[in-house]
């Protein structure tokens, strides 16, 4: 136990020395002359005036044959003792720090600045929609993340709930099942040029669907989420976090495959389903997983192709035989050779021909003025 919790009201360490000079009935004149310094020098020690150095300590300790620590403590209590007690906004700022993203969330202007922890604690209970701190509501979402497979963290929470205000804003007609069927055929002849994707926003509009792009949080690892606000208005949100055009349409089409199965709609404020970039050995995944998966896969590339290609070619896969695949396949290089490594590392166990990634275009421009895009400096304003 320390000395500041035994005593009410610690003392300057100038009264602990006093009682020692009292009980060897030495004067402080004795003191000054034992420690070879001028008496001037131990008066302001005395009255309370100056604390304790570490080398005086040192001196104080073969004088009396006590601990330096035992000294240096005393003042160190003393001065805790009369220190200003701290900031209690510290506390809770530091709590809220520990959860959520909180300076990064302010950055994107998802907070609005400020030193009142009142009026910060209130922007997070609105943002998470509750009345407190210590609960946040489940939201129902089939998240496509990398990285860590457990269950979701704060910072996975943060984004999906920047998603869900978005897309709470955003008019589109009814849900219609049977024109996202329909628009399948439509997106698929997308596949060929990556400026068509451009498209996309207004191909999912019109069949419903709240399509928003919100840039991933720092550690976060979301690829794409697909969730429903009220049981029947369907949001696919994507971050667009590896801007190539192969994991575009594979993130894309997956969540679609959750949509079009209805995954989460029922049990919408109960339980979330977390889809993730599982490792491809990985065992057990859930069906919708495996569904959506292989949903993505095929629309990617059709897969008895993509596999007689690879038994035809490997190990020597030419740059013009893949081209002539994409051609014949009628979709973008970067999207066949995305599938073909994929295969690779999983059949062969080898990361090889990474000399054709340069086919794996960047996306992320194509979508700028067609999507609703929040981050990368530009966010979006909302009315909260």
């Amino acid at each position: 136990m320390s000395i500041a919790a035994l005593l009410k009201e610690v003392p300057h360490p100038g009264e602990f020395i006093r009682d020692e000079l009292e009980a060897r009935g030495w004067a402080q004149r004795d003191l000054a002359y034992i420690l070879g310094v001028k008496e001037q020098a131990i008066n302001p020690i005395m009255s309370g005036k100056r604390g304790i150095s570490p080398d005086m300590a040192r001196s104080l300790s073969k004088a009396f044959g006590i601990s330096a620590e035992y000294f240096l403590n005393l003042q160190k209590a003393y001065e805790l003792s009369t220190a200003n007690e701290a900031d209690p906004a510290i506390e809770r700022r530091a709590k809220l720090q520990s959860i959520f993203p909180i300076r990064e969330m302010i950055k994107r202007n998802w907070f609005e600045y400020t030193q009142d922890i009142s009026l910060l604690e209130a922007q997070v209970m609105r943002f998470f929609g509750t009345n407190s701190l210590d609960q946040v509501p489940c939201l129902t979402h089939n998240a496509k993340k990398g990285g860590d497979y457990s269950e979701t963290t704060p910072l996975q929470w943060a984004w999906l709930y920047r998603v869900k205000q978005i897309a709470q804003e955003i008019v589109v007609p009814a849900y219609s099942e049977k024109k996202l069927e329909g628009a399948l055929g439509e997106l698929e002849r997308l596949l060929v040029d990556p400026e068509e994707i451009r498209n996309v926003p207004r191909i999912l509009a019109d069949a419903g669907i709240r399509f928003v792009v919100v840039e991933t949080l720092p550690k976060a690892n979301i690829d794409g989420v697909c969730f429903w606000l009220d049981g029947k208005s369907p949001v696919i949100g994507m971050t667009c976090r590896h801007d190539r055009i192969d994991n575009f349409w594979f993130v894309l089409r997956h969540e679609i495959e959750h949509l079009l199965h209805k995954d989460g709609q029922r049990n919408q404020l109960s339980s979330e389903i977390v889809d993730v970039d599982l490792d491809p050995e990985a065992e057990n995944l859930p069906e919708e997983e495996m569904r959506a998966n292989s949903a993505a896969s095929q629309f990617c590339a059709d897969q008895d192709a993509l596999e007689s290609f690879v038994i035809r070619k490997y190990p020597y896969m030419a740059e013009r035989d893949t081209l002539g695949l994409a051609r014949r396949l009628q979709r973008h290089p970067g999207i066949i050779v995305g599938q073909l490594q994929y295969k690779m590392s999983v059949q062969y166990k080898v990361n090889k021909y990474s000399w054709l990634a340069k086919h794996k275009v960047k996306i992320r421009q194509f979508l700028k003025g067609a999507a609703t895009m929040d981050g990368w400096g530009d966010p979006v304003p909302l009315n909260l």
